[in-house]
């Protein structure tokens, strides 16, 4: 009887072939030669990671090829050597910055925040890469239906989508008499923002395990980001800075009482930290990128 694929090899052979048709069929930033000089980088930065801690390497770990081709996907970067520095605190904070089997960030978000934050004006978090072909989308949202309900984590995206559309409307659409529903609905056009919530948002390791939690954990990112679209205007990097305050959060409710106190402290540091960074990218003036096809 053949095996099932292992579900961060299974969520690496997706993306890649999401890749694969962006390239085929969109405009997407970097080339084939380019994201595959990407993906040896962060295998060899991934295993030399497990290495130092373990003195062995018995697998090979996909989720850093996930992480490479996520934050391609995501971030438009010049010069090309940013996208070699944010991959590497992204998977050395992986390995360093975790409680047992979690990690306090999900490694491409964690990667996409540092680009804003240490390279504002030279890498940008663009969701246009892919596209918005309504059969793509189709297709990202039937993959991804696979692996979410393999992992049981379909009812974040689901719990995000209601409240994002309903919140965005009643906090921002009400309140901003130039926007209209229409431009939030715009978002979901995106091949790349279906990916971001069906993929980032989903981290198995840095979002809840009980049921109630994934829908307060979806509807929070909603909530927060409508919030964000409010107080600093329409930003799509609102999203990215929600999710990069909140994974740290998340290792309070999985880890065992005993144990609580310290989680906690450790937990609220790193947000804390979090919150100053996104202060400090939202400090600065918006930027507006076009992608030529």
């Amino acid at each position: 009887m053949a095996r099932a694929l292992h579900p961060q090899l299974q969520q690496f052979l997706t993306l890649l072939i999401l890749w694969v048709i962006g390239e085929a069929t969109a405009h997407v930033y970097l080339g084939w030669m380019a994201v595959a000089g990407w993906l040896v980088y962060a295998a060899v930065v991934e295993h030399a990671l497990i290495f130092s801690h373990q003195r062995v390497v018995t697998y090979f770990s996909f989720s850093a090829l996930s992480t490479a081709l996520g934050v391609v996907l995501m971030l438009v970067a010049s010069p090309g050597w940013i996208y070699g520095v944010v991959l590497l605190m992204a998977l050395v904070q992986k390995h360093w910055l975790r409680v047992e089997s979690r990690h306090y960030f999900n490694p491409s978000n964690f990667a996409l925040m540092m680009g804003m934050f240490l390279f504002y004006d030279r890498a940008h978090v663009v969701l246009g890469q892919m596209g918005d072909a309504r059969w793509l989308e189709i297709v990202v949202m039937v993959l991804a239906a696979g692996i979410l309900i393999r992992v049981a984590r379909w009812r974040i995206p689901l719990a995000f989508v209601v409240s994002y559309l309903v919140l965005e409307y009643l906090v921002l659409v009400g309140y901003d008499p130039v926007l209209t529903f229409e431009t939030i609905w715009e978002r979901f056009y995106s091949v790349a923002f279906i990916i971001f919530i069906a993929f980032m948002l989903t981290d198995p390791r840095t979002t809840p395990s009980r049921p109630w939690q994934q829908v307060f954990f979806g509807a929070t990112v909603a909530l927060l980001a409508a919030l964000l679209d409010r107080w600093h205007g329409f930003r799509v990097q609102h999203l990215f800075m929600v999710l990069f305050v909140l994974s740290p959060m998340v290792p309070m409710l999985e880890t065992p009482v005993h144990d609580r106190t310290r989680i906690i402290l450790i937990a609220s540091l790193f947000t804390l930290m979090a919150v100053g960074v996104v202060m400090i990218i939202e400090s600065r003036p918006p930027f507006y990128f076009a992608m030529d096809g």
